[in-house]
């Protein structure tokens, strides 16, 4: 199956090739392959719905199948906000950067027990007439005071998985690849999507 990861961020696709590297008989295009994306008005207000109209408008366009994201952090302290707007929070177009220091100055003096949050993903693979096949992970902990380590993307500097509190706090920039790809939202969405496209292929991992 000849695969097209249907994102320009360059953190998802190092991921995604290293999640999804042992599935056998699975050739993954990226963007550049097929000549850029379609662009979407991502206007769903979950993220299922956000990663099924990618999946559908590439896969339409580009007619080979197509694996599609949505996720993003959701804050309890904030209603779950910036949830589907995490990658614009603070606009179109904003940096890693501008979007975490928005939420750490909205969360302000906001005690630690209060900071509590999770990531999420859904995904969605397209093949054709097959039905879709959905997947989702979350990833719990809380959001830091302030921004540290230089590893992964996005929120990864401010957010403490629960999972790493037993090593000493980290935050997921801080975690080696591979701790973060075992313990993350879309390692966890990528490994339940892995089980049924194995399946579908008739491949083993």
């Amino acid at each position: 199956m000849r695969l097209l990861l249907a994102t320009t961020n360059a953190g998802k696709i190092r991921e995604f090739t290293a999640l999804l590297a042992d599935v056998s008989g699975l050739e993954l295009l990226t963007p550049a392959d097929v000549g850029g994306l379609v662009a979407v008005d991502e206007d769903g207000t979950t993220f299922a719905q956000n990663a099924e109209k990618k999946a559908r408008i590439q896969a339409d366009a580009f007619g080979v199948a197509v694996l599609a994201e949505d996720s993003g952090l959701e804050v309890d302290a904030l209603g779950g906000r910036p949830g589907v707007y995490s990658a614009r929070y603070a606009g179109e177009g904003a940096s890693d950067e501008k979007n975490l220091n928005k939420l750490l100055e909205e969360l302000g003096d906001t005690p630690d027990e209060q900071r509590t949050a999770r990531y999420r993903a859904v995904m969605v693979l397209l093949d054709g007439k097959a039905p879709p096949l959905v997947a989702d992970g979350t990833c719990e902990g809380r959001i830091a005071r302030a921004a540290c380590g230089s590893g992964g993307f996005g929120y990864d500097p401010i957010f403490l998985p629960r999972e790493s509190h037993a090593s000493g706090l980290r935050t997921m920039a801080e975690l080696t690849p591979d701790e973060k790809n075992r313990i993350s939202h879309r390692g966890q969405a990528s490994r339940r999507l892995v089980e049924e496209l194995t399946k579908r292929l008739g491949g083993a991992r």
